[in-house]
């Protein structure tokens, strides 16, 4: 096991990383004396994978276990589902010592340590990320958030979890889409922060995406490590620092809304916008051709979508002004300067933004 320390002067936590270890979690869990109840937040996929395996372990060390499932979408991070968990939880709460653990994906995670920051004005939870996404980006740094018609994530809080605890055995039961989906959030941090790990991607992707247990394990260990470097020194976005992880998300989170959240999941979208941002870093002649060239080579690579198609500019343009990232009623993009160093950039000119998107239309 490997243990990637998140040392916030409040609520610091450890992620924990290794293969095969969900057996392991109740005693990891006991140690952090956070409550005697254990709630699971989970799907009925998920539920069926390793629901048993996690609750087996908790009951093993002492834990009361209740599960509760939501459905396996993107529309379970509504404001109903959200509200139908806080009361089911309730009720169940009597005489009990609660707390939450998220056994899914991104949803899953970011779902339930909503409900966590919101019950009872905030109460433990851990994350048990199942997906590649979840590993090495959502389930980290302590945004949790529901969704709105308007745009993802607007209702949410920063609420750090007690463990993340990161089983990459688990990946090589997901599908291709799924681990393409997570490839798109590790080329991210490549982009963002670290020039080698990307060229281990263009080198090793075709493994990754065949789920080779030692190149996933490296990417979780990497990218865990410099989302965890990012949130020591800006755990609230306040000072512009984890703005950075935003690379390609603006007009991601936007081309991702515009489809309803059933045309393109959050890697796909996300791909997208990365495009669209390094187009842009072209435009405003920040980045080279030749490195917006790999960023594009390794996306298309990996196959992850090349075209925005289904979906309405005037949509994309809409969603973009609910975007959070937004200050001072001003645009602000993550734009590369080189593949390891990005900037952050404000008011960039709409006619600029919609010639970035129909390139990839």
């Amino acid at each position: 096991m490997k243990t990637v320390k998140v040392s916030l002067k409040q609520n610091p936590y450890n992620i924990v990383i290794g293969e095969d270890i969900l057996p392991q979690l109740g005693a990891q869990v006991k140690k952090l004396n956070i409550g005697r109840d254990a709630i699971i937040i989970t799907n009925p996929v998920v539920r069926k994978l390793y629901g048993s395996t996690v609750a087996k372990s908790l009951k093993k060390s002492g834990f009361s276990v209740k599960t509760l499932t939501v459905p396996d979408t993107e529309k379970s991070k509504s404001v109903k589902v959200c509200f139908d968990l806080i009361e089911q939880i309730a009720k169940y709460d009597v005489l009990k010592q609660v707390f939450i653990v998220a056994l899914g994906g991104g949803v899953v995670g970011d779902l339930a340590g909503y409900v966590a920051a919101a019950y009872k004005r905030g109460i433990p939870y851990i994350h048990v990320p199942t997906t590649f996404l979840a590993q090495i980006d959502s389930a980290i740094g302590g945004k949790v958030a529901i969704d709105l018609k308007v745009g993802k994530n607007l209702v949410g809080a920063f609420y750090q979890p007690k463990v993340v605890f990161s089983d990459t055995s688990v990946l090589t039961t997901l599908s291709k889409r799924q681990l393409k989906n997570g490839m798109a959030e590790a080329i991210k941090y490549g982009v963002i922060a670290d020039s080698k790990l990307f060229k281990f991607l263009e080198a090793n992707h075709t493994k990754i995406l065949n789920a080779d247990a030692k190149a996933i394990h490296y990417v979780v260990i990497r990218s865990s490590t410099i989302k965890t470097d990012v949130v020591l020194k800006d755990e609230k976005e306040t000072k512009g620092v984890r703005a950075i992880l935003n690379f390609g998300h603006t007009a991601g989170h936007a081309i991702e809304a515009a489809g309803g959240f059933k045309r393109y999941q959050h890697g796909e979208a996300i791909a997208l916008g990365m495009r669209i941002a390094a187009d842009i870093s072209v435009r405003k002649k920040l980045l080279t051709r030749k490195n917006a060239g790999r960023i594009e080579h390794l996306i298309s690579a990996v196959g992850l979508p090349a075209k925005i198609t289904k979906v309405r500019l005037t949509d994309i343009m809409r969603l973009m002004g609910h975007d959070k990232k937004f200050i001072r009623g001003k645009n602000r993009f993550v734009l590369a300067k080189t593949i390891g160093r990005v900037v952050l950039v404000e008011g960039i000119r709409e006619s600029l933004i919609k010639a970035a998107i129909r390139k990839y239309m």
